[in-house]
């Protein structure tokens, strides 16, 4: 029964000794099977006893993402995608030689970054200098060049010839700027000395790189000329404010051309130095590149075990700790907790001890990779309350169905099914990829249930009889036409005439068609007539189907949760309300279908009519059957008495449990007989108990008239054992809230009653309206998927000839596809899954599911190493 609720948890309490406690989280975090508990709730993080440990993991952390960053720096080298499978849970003394090796590690790349920084400096100043060099040797041979203003023509810019003879004895300051500041430099620098400078420019064609960046830069070399240290100085402190670089200029040509020999040599050297420096950091960041994953691993695994280890009540010999486990896995969890004492070296065996408790127990759900979609759909709208009956094996048929029922089209049923297909057949490789765009890993983790919507949508547009809006006719239409009627229709010349067929001689032998519509429906004028009743019908038949369904699981929960008084105030007459009512409209749909056909279909009754007669009492014009009248009066009438049944019996009858002298002593009765857990989520649901986490067994089978012992917790099973001991087994069903002493409100009882017998009665007329949406959205996406084959794809298929048919028909396509997945596929699919999901959730949840239980979030490697802890 595992399948259809969660797992029996029991509360634990364990002792591990101090050597051993290390290993055995670790087993425990292999293993992935208990929950543990917080024991220093009132303990400041930063005061607990493995504080320390928890951030030498983080100084490491932020070591190997230090390495990490360095090494994605580097195109060529790439960090392997599979995460190791270090199934040995790594020492404790692993810590101190991982830290040591990471520190020595990053000591070196800091050390080879700041060389290198250094080095890349160094040569960006030695070629700015080459070029200043090179460029300035142009300028001074220009010697009798054009040294204008910037401003051209514009008489602000203008400079007037010096006929001072000392005048070509001028200052030069030579240096390099960035392009992007060159205007304003010029412009600044003209305003500031009135004119009276010269400057030359040219650009550096090839590109420089920026050491700290290592972005690209686009410079210039330029070269002023000036008479005068005042205006020399004026020069200068320009230049700094546009963080331009002043290189050294010979005058002297000899002088120029003998630094810059010197100046390429040293360029020369530099570069070697410069290529063995990358090669050797290339070669440290290689191997460490092939290690980040393992250490990764093993860093989040102590850094786990330690946070855990936080957790438990620390003394000098043990440590101490509650959890929560799975009653099925105990003997994996000894056999884990004996492994770790083993590696350990310890003799003294780990101690586990089961202790009572009123607290609900998490909620463990087991799944696999095919159902793990269909129960995060049910934990988005609440987790299961403990032990409650899980609805994820029916929503695997159910919400693909009901899906289908909107989305029915064997074509893109097809499609959606293949993509789903690819998905499922690739899923290793993508699982290894590790892709980090989250809207395909959303359709990757719901590739099994997006690949039965596409199987269920293919059984349906079978039904339907649709593909591409198009019908199939497989086994021949049973409907013929009269000969008769084809010589009339031989002697029309206007196409648009409408001839009505008479079942009676054109309905072929008198059977319908073997397999969902005939395809003479694709062609009638109508279909739409026809399909509007057929799936309107259909709807509420599957609408009330499914709420019924829904009731008779929370009838499985009362009989579980030993709620005899659920079951006679709240079961029986939600079942007769909602099946008398609207099972019985569901009753008169079918019998209508099967007593009625062309013989006779003139004189059918209109339902919607009847059952609105129904309600107002009135006699039918037309019958049914023979004494339609008179069932339908006992059944309304059933169906109000079950209003006050819901609303008043159970309240009486809590009241009067209460206001028993016996029912009260038992409440005080000495709990040493056994105990038993109950679960007691809501008020409305409690058999008049009051809010008592535990209760006695004995009481339990006196008040439910049930016996046995499935779900007792003996005494004598509460004592401690070791663990190479067998473990108890799990006490009962559910833990309750609150409070024994809590007085008895019959006035909340009777609000909280009144408000769920109002919610269901409402409920089962909006609900049932609900499910209309099968019907609407069917047609919405059949006709958007005929208008787009007659608005596009017919177009391409319109021509007779060949040589225009075959030009145009290839676009027309495309569009005709694109629109298809675009619309139908992806929009009209999303607004489907929405209303199943909406009809799962409200209409057929509601009716037996609370959903106020919480995860079961054990401790587990698994999750921390692909998602790292988060303190």
């Amino acid at each position: 029964m595992a399948l259809f609720r969660c797992e029996e948890m029991a509360l634990y309490q364990l002792f591990l000794q101090s050597e051993a406690a290390y290993n055995c989280v670790g087993e425990m975090g292999e293993i992935g099977l208990v929950q543990f508990r917080d024991m220093n709730p009132d303990v400041n993080a930063f005061q607990r006893k493995f504080v320390n440990e928890v951030r030498r993991c983080e100084e490491m952390e932020r070591k190997l993402r230090f390495i990490e960053k360095e090494v994605k720096k580097e195109a060529h080298i790439n960090i392997p995608n599979n995460v190791p499978d270090l199934k040995q849970v790594p020492a404790a003394r692993e810590m101190n030689e991982l830290d040591n090796q990471l520190e020595k590690l990053e000591n070196e790349l800091r050390e080879l970054l700041s060389n290198q920084e250094q080095l890349q400096k160094n040569f960006l100043e030695l070629t700015e200098l080459k070029q200043v060099l090179l460029r300035t040797s142009i300028f001074f041979q220009e010697g009798g060049g054009h040294f204008g203003a910037p401003g051209g023509t514009d008489p602000e810019y203008q400079i007037a010839p010096s006929e001072d003879p000392g005048a070509s004895k001028l200052g030069v300051v030579a240096g390099v700027i960035k392009r992007e500041l060159l205007g304003a430099f010029e412009r600044v620098l003209w305003r500031v000395c009135r004119g009276n400078v010269f400057l030359k420019h040219a650009d550096i064609e090839e590109p420089l790189t920026d050491p700290t960046t290592g972005d690209s830069l686009l410079k210039c070399v330029f070269i002023v000329f000036f008479q005068g240290e005042q205006l020399g100085n004026r020069v200068k402190k320009i230049c700094e404010g546009f963080r331009a670089t002043l290189y050294p200029c010979p005058e002297q040509t000899a002088e120029r051309r003998e630094m810059l020999k010197g100046v390429e040599a040293r360029i020369a050297d530099l570069q070697v130095v410069l290529d063995q420096t990358l090669s050797h950091r290339t070669r440290v960041l290689e191997s460490a590149a092939a290690n980040l994953p393992l250490w990764f691993v093993k860093v989040r695994k102590i850094k786990s075990i330690y946070h855990t280890l936080n957790l438990f009540q620390v003394s000098q010999k043990y440590l101490q700790v509650q959890c929560w486990i799975p009653i099925t896995d105990i003997p994996k969890i000894q056999a884990a907790l004996d492994k770790g004492t083993s590696d350990a070296g310890s003799s003294v065996p780990s101690v586990l001890s089961q202790v009572p408790t009123k607290e609900q127990p998490p909620t463990f759900n087991r799944t696999n990779k095919f159902t793990e979609g269909f129960q995060t759909i049910i934990d988005a709208y609440g987790v299961s309350s403990y032990r409650e009956m899980n609805p994820m094996p029916f929503t695997v048929i159910t919400f693909p169905f009901l899906f289908a029922v909107m989305f029915g089209d064997c074509g893109h049923g097809l499609i959606m099914a293949l993509f789903a297909g690819l998905l499922i057949w690739k899923e290793k490789d993508i699982i290894a990829a590790k892709s980090k765009n989250e809207i395909f890993m959303m359709f990757f983790g719901g590739r099994y249930l997006i690949f039965l919507m596409g199987v269920f949508s293919i059984y349906t547009g079978i039904l339907y009889n649709d593909l591409f809006s198009k019908s199939m006719n497989i086994f021949g239409s049973q409907w013929a036409i009269p000969q008769d009627v084809a010589k009339t229709l031989a002697g029309y010349s206007d196409n648009t005439d409408t001839v009505e067929l008479d079942p009676k001689d054109s309905f072929k032998d008198k059977a319908p068609y073997p397999f969902g519509l005939d395809p003479i429906w694709q062609v009638a004028d109508n279909k739409l007539d026809f399909l509007n009743s057929f799936k309107m019908k259909l709807s509420v038949i599957l609408g009330v189907m499914h709420m019924l369904f829904g009731v008779v699981l929370s009838l499985l929960n009362h009989t579980y949760f030993r709620k005899p008084l659920n079951v006679i105030a709240e079961f029986i007459p939600q079942v007769l309300f909602l099946g008398g009512l609207f099972g019985y409209l569901v009753f008169m749909i079918i019998y209508k279908w099967f007593a009625f056909d062309y013989t006779n279909s003139a004189s059918a009754p209109q339902l919607l009519i009847t059952f609105t007669d129904m309600f107002m009492l009135s006699a039918p014009d037309d019958e049914l059957y023979s004494g339609q009248y008179t069932v339908q009066v006992i059944i309304l009438l059933v169906g109000v008495a079950c209003v006050p049944w819901m609303l008043f019996v159970k309240p009486t009858v809590l009241y009067m449990r209460h206001r028993n002298p016996a029912a009260t002593q038992r409440k005080t009765r000495d709990l040493s007989t056994g105990l038993t857990f109950k679960n007691l989520n809501n008020l409305a649901g409690d058999d008049g108990e009051g809010t008592e986490g535990l209760i006695s067994n004995d009481e339990l089978d006196r008040e439910n008239g049930i016996g046995g012992d499935d779900h007792v917790i003996s005494p004598d099973t509460h004592g401690a054992h070791s663990s190479n001991g067998n473990a108890p087994g799990a006490g009962g069903h559910g833990g309750g809230h609150g409070d024994d002493d809590e007085e008895f409100d019959f006035g909340q009882i009777m609000i909280l009653q009144a408000i769920h017998t109002i919610e269901f009665c409402l409920g089962c007329i909006s609900h049932t309206a609900s499910y209309l949406r099968l019907w609407a959205l069917s047609l919405a996406h059949a006709e958007l998927s005929e208008v787009l084959w007659s608005m596009v794809m017919s177009i391409g298929l319109s021509y007779d000839s060949v040589f225009p048919g075959i030009l145009i028909l290839p676009p027309i396509f495309a569009a005709w596809a694109v629109l298809t997945l675009a619309i139908l596929l992806l929009m009209e699919g999303l607004s489907a899954f929405l209303h199943a999901l909406r009809l799962h959730w409200v209409e057929f949840q509601s009716k037996f599911y609370h959903g106020e239980g919480h995860l079961f979030t054990p401790f587990s490697f698994k999750h921390i190493v692909e998602n790292p802890l988060e303190d």
